[in-house]
């Protein structure tokens, strides 16, 4: 009888993936914009592999000057070499960028506002889940997960936001779009108490905070960037079956979701629709420090949306980057190139 209870719940559990994902797949949307993006700069962190390369490849096919951006010069190497041999852009550049390293970000950035005459997009894509890092801290002193999908991220925007303002127009402001995740409504809570801390989260709760702390961002951003020419906003992309799940699993079980994900969800191609949607979108870019979800406006958990906790968010995270306070409403201002 047991065994049957068992099996009961199994082919309960198995058909529900198969609705959901039946659901996920009818409902996807595709970017449906033919904005040609020549003679315009796109930054894709972890532009090298899953959601990140296909967003990076999409930009480069409208004549886009991308720059993909990751820690690891084979993956980068050979990312590039994909994007140019898809698109026949040659103007694709790979650059080392490790998030869990504030001298990496500051450097990129560095380089990037000495190299570059403007910078039209910046997609905050890069992100890890894997299961061991919980407990890990990088040599910022930082929880590993949380530099990386949120601390890193948040440094880089504002270190590049000078570029951006400078690029930006009224009919085309620049573009930052955060990849946040549907975890961030099922995990994340703002708890600024341990935003740092390695034992009071488990690894899915992590990631989860993660997540929303991007969303509390753009929504506290968006706020400093009015009547700047630079919206920010931030998109879930839904279950997309990338290697995230490797990372996190690792082995035969990472293998076998992403390719449960895959095929039951969402193709990482599938999966950066809305955030190519977001970035080239005319009435997309009308909106700043908003969700998106199949390529429409979609709501938050309500936490993403309180005030005095995203303001909290923002001196917590300027403390914790290692700015402060003056430097970091200096960047986000139109004084910097004035």
């Amino acid at each position: 009888m047991k065994m049957i209870v068992v099996l009961y719940w199994i082919l309960v559990i198995i058909a529900g993936v198969v609705i959901f994902g039946f659901y996920q797949k009818a409902t996807n949307a595709v970017c449906k914009s033919k904005k040609n993006l020549t003679g315009r700069t796109a930054i894709v962190t972890g532009g090298t592999n899953g959601m990140g390369l296909r967003i990076a490849t999409d930009f480069a096919s409208r004549g886009a000057r991308v720059i993909v951006a990751c820690p690891f010069i084979d993956e980068g190497t050979q990312g590039r070499k994909t994007i140019v041999d898809k698109t026949g852009n040659n103007d694709v550049v790979f650059k080392m960028l490790d998030l869990a390293s504030f001298d990496s970000v500051r450097c990129f950035a560095k380089e990037i506002l000495d190299s570059e005459d403007r910078l039209d997009l910046l997609i905050n894509n890069a992100g890890i889940a894997v299961a061991r890092v919980r407990r890990s801290l990088t040599m910022d002193g930082l929880n590993l997960l949380m530099q990386v999908n949120y601390f890193g991220h948040f440094l880089l925007t504002l270190l590049l936001l000078p570029l951006m303002i400078k690029t930006g127009t009224p009919l085309e402001p620049g573009r930052i779009v955060n990849i946040s995740s549907v975890l961030h409504f099922m995990a994340g809570t703002v708890n600024l108490d341990h935003i740092n801390s390695r034992l009071y989260c488990n690894t899915f709760k992590l990631y989860g905070n993660s997540k929303l702390y991007l969303i509390l961002f753009a929504h506290e951003l968006s706020k400093k960037l009015k009547g700047k020419n630079v919206v920010i906003n931030s998109v879930d992309p839904g279950a997309v079956g990338t290697n995230i799940f490797n990372q996190y699993w690792g082995g035969a079980t990472g293998s076998i979701i992403t390719y449960i994900f895959k095929n039951c969800f969402k193709t990482p191609w599938q999966g950066a629709q809305t955030a190519i949607h977001v970035a080239l979108d005319s009435e997309a870019g009308k909106v700043s420090g908003e969700l998106f979800k199949n390529c429409k406006l979609a709501r938050a958990k309500s936490d993403a949306y309180d005030d005095m906790a995203s303001a909290m968010l923002w001196a917590e995270s300027v403390r914790l980057v290692k700015l402060d306070l003056d430097e970091a409403e200096f960047l986000t201002s139109s004084a910097y190139y004035h």
